[in-house]
């Protein structure tokens, strides 16, 4: 309990009790062009042909 109490204060004295709006936004944006990139790197077909391949040889495997 004293350390969580130590804590508080320490954030209390900085002021810094979680994100501001504006790093939210931030935050989102940065996360939709990450997702987006990785989005049309997957759906592209040298991609998509490396996973078949992929897939194929680990059914070959299988059985």
């Amino acid at each position: 309990m004293h350390k969580l109490s130590a804590l508080w204060r320490r954030c209390r004295h900085y002021g810094d009790r979680g994100m501001s709006t504006a790093e939210y936004a931030v935050g989102t944006v940065a996360a939709a062009a990450f997702a987006g990139v990785l989005f049309k790197i997957v759906t592209s077909s040298e991609v998509r042909k490396m996973l078949l391949v992929i897939i194929h040889r680990a059914l070959n495997l299988v059985g």
